[in-house]
């Protein structure tokens, strides 16, 4: 059975008239599948509704997803032009989502860049390294930095350059790095941990006053995360502090670890 998750599991890093940005628990949908489970846009929308005491149907557009069992910081549109202007970002690459992953063992290069072509199976979910030029095969990249190595897993930092389907879990799977706890792509060795991918960081500009916003979000404070001396490698910061450039940051460091 699945959880049930309520608006208590979710962090609420910064609302306006035009944007919401959330720390997604892992384990929920960003939105409605076929499993029927709550998913994060109805969870959502109902807490604006009850909020506001808005009558009808609420408008929150999704316009990014992570997978159900990655966790970490989520935009939504509060409106139409928000979500178009947001859109338009992410199509021109101007929104920068950047990801921490446990691997197992650890890559041959430290610092390098992934690039591979990546087919679907809709009937298992499945996402597979294909080669150039196979039919429906869409090309994926990604850069990456091993941060540190412990106990025979690696904590990585990972940009993405496009935005595919379990794109990281594939990639690094195909380089015999699987993401910890990660079943379906071979990186189970501890039953019981969530799959160890976190969207830590994401920046986008304010579709509205145009502001740079940058919102850091850490993982939880659970197996295999807390290996890591993961505040010597992100962000540490409060709402009001600004980092060098003069660029507000919105910090959410988990203090528990019961987002499972």
């Amino acid at each position: 059975m699945s959880r049930a998750f309520t608006m208590d599991d979710v962090s609420v890093l910064h609302e306006d008239n035009s944007v919401l940005v959330v720390v997604k628990p892992q384990n929920i949908p960003s939105q409605a599948d076929a499993s029927g489970d709550l998913d994060l846009l109805t969870l959502l929308k109902q807490y604006i509704k009850d909020k506001y005491n808005k009558p009808g149907n609420v408008y929150l557009g999704l316009v990014h997803r992570l997978d159900r069992p990655t966790g970490g910081v989520m935009v939504f549109a509060k409106n139409s032009k928000a979500a178009e202007r947001l859109s338009k970002q992410i199509a021109e690459g101007e929104m920068t989502k950047q990801y921490l992953a446990t691997v197992v063992g650890s890559p041959r290069e430290k610092k390098g860049t992934l690039v591979n072509y990546l087919k679907k199976n809709a009937l298992t979910n499945n996402v597979y390294v294909a080669t150039f030029g196979d039919h429906d095969a869409k090309r994926a990249e990604l850069s990456y930095e091993v941060l540190e190595t412990q106990d025979r897993l690696s904590l990585v930092k990972v940009q993405l350059g496009t935005g595919r389907s379990h794109q990281i879990r594939v990639q690094f799977s195909a380089i015999s790095c699987p993401v910890f706890g990660d079943v379906r792509y071979g990186g189970d060795i501890t039953k019981g941990c969530n799959l160890a991918l976190w969207a830590y960081r994401l920046e986008f500009d304010h579709p509205v006053t145009k502001e740079h916003m940058v919102f850091v979000a850490y993982p939880p404070v659970a197996e295999p995360w807390k290996r890591f001396d993961l505040p010597k490698y992100v962000e540490q910061f409060s709402d009001s502090d600004d980092d060098f450039d003069g660029v507000p940051l919105y910090s959410d460091p988990q203090t528990d670890d019961d987002l499972d």
